[in-house]
């Protein structure tokens, strides 16, 4: 019999992988207009399986089990609700029969229909008739199961903020009549970095995660690694800076082993086992980065960011790397992409490439992230290696505040405990 805590992993993560999918799928099939029916679904369907698996223990293929479920929901639905045109207008003639219902909703479920179905969702939530804040909510929650809590850090904001973003996004969905399509070709720049920047802060929940227990979320890393590479297989959305994204997720992926002791406690960039880097990763980072360069009359911020992670990636060492050339390109970062959080990479790089004196009068220069733990511990850490232990103490204790993080909190109370 499997355990309470097997089952409930076992459920968390085809949450997280599967829920999108299926999502993406039943609503391709009933419309986006119901996409709260196929949520419904869903999630009743994960609640079966808690219920089931807890007295009949888990089944050989628990992601077909689950799959299996979410059709007969859907066969059961339109069969009660039996307005088929209404419901999909597309399909609806296939629907109303009972010879054809049950092959027909058989084929909405197959594989290429699934990334189909996926591919055409991304781009449904980043629908320009959308504001852009609610497009990557509306992403990040209907494709890659986050919660609201996980979108707010992320967006650095409040929860009911996003919830708000959310429903906007879904009242749009029932009154501009937008369809699962990809968009045509004069759209897709503008529709794609929506798209992108949604991967982009889903990757970061996973490898920064919001999660007061779990520093790295390595299944969200993965699910923004495996939604791009969705898009590279797409003719039309396989850009050079979809490639760049790409390359640039696998580089910080290949060193998510390293980050954290036995223990579970944080290892900085500098103290971190480098052997313990994953290779074959950094490998398909290159690739795909050889590949973004291809044509370069477009630089986008990934592809800057991506070409920082590679002078990380080949540096024998921390005190080996090319910190100049970080630094320079960060400079180059920030003139694409003036935000403080840029800034303060920057700042940090510039500890390195120059001196710490510099790195801390430009962090006292950034604005609008006095609520970001980072920021502060990065002022404290350029305190306390300039020797002014009283001022690092003040930033650390403000940065502790900041954070519920077990992993950060038992970091900064280390560097407190340094302060004396």
């Amino acid at each position: 019999m499997s355990s309470p805590q097997m089952i409930e992993q076992t459920v968390d993560h085809l949450f997280r992988h599967e829920s999108g999918r299926m999502v993406s799928v039943l609503s391709k099939l009933l419309g986006l207009q119901n996409i709260e029916t196929a949520q419904d679904m869903v999630q009743d369907a994960l609640v079966q399986a808690m219920n089931t698996w807890s007295y009949k223990g888990l089944p050989d293929n628990p992601s077909a089990w689950l799959y299996r479920v979410a059709k007969n929901k859907a066969i059961d639905y339109l069969r009660r609700e039996r307005k088929f045109k209404e419901i999909s207008p597309k399909y609806g003639y296939l629907l109303q029969s009972e010879y054809t219902l049950t092959p027909t909703v058989n084929n909405f479920f197959k594989e290429d229909e699934i990334q189909d179905s996926q591919l055409r969702m991304i781009f449904a939530c980043c629908h320009p008739s959308i504001a852009e804040e609610s497009q990557i909510a509306m992403a990040l929650k209907i494709l890659c199961g986050l919660s609201t809590g996980e979108i707010a850090k992320a967006f650095l904001t409040s929860e009911d903020t996003i919830a708000k973003r959310i429903y906007r996004a879904k009242e749009k969905f029932r009154t501009e009549d937008i369809e699962l399509e990809l968009p045509p070709l004069h759209e897709l720049p503008k529709r794609l970095d929506g798209v992108l920047h949604s991967l982009y802060l889903l990757f970061n929940e996973g490898y920064n995660s919001s999660h007061p227990d779990y520093l790295i979320r390595e299944e969200l890393c993965e699910e923004a690694i495996r939604l791009a590479f969705l898009l590279i297989q797409n003719g039309i959305t396989d850009q050079p800076r979809t490639k760049a994204l790409l390359a640039l997720m696998c580089f910080q992926a290949s060193r998510l082993r390293a980050r954290l002791d036995d223990k579970g406690s944080i290892i900085l960039l500098k103290h971190q086992d480098r052997t313990k880097w994953y290779q074959p990763l950094i490998n398909k980072a290159l690739f795909f980065l050889e590949k973004a360069v291809e044509y370069p009359s477009e630089t986008s911020t990934y592809h800057v960011e991506a070409a920082i992670a590679a002078l990380h990636a080949s540096a024998p060492s921390f005190e080996e790397t090319d910190w100049k050339a970080i630094y320079f390109l960060y400079q180059s970062l920030y003139r694409l992409n003036q935000t403080p959080v840029v800034a303060l990479n920057k700042a940090i790089a510039a500890a390195y490439a120059i001196d710490k004196e510099t790195a801390l009068a430009q962090l006292l220069t950034i604005k609008n992230l006095d609520h970001y733990y980072l920021y502060h511990t990065s002022i404290g850490e350029m305190n306390y290696e300039l020797g002014n232990r009283e001022e690092a103490r003040k930033y650390f204790e403000k940065a502790l505040s900041l954070t519920t993080s077990k992993q950060e909190r038992e970091l900064l109370q280390t560097k407190l405990n340094k302060c004396g």
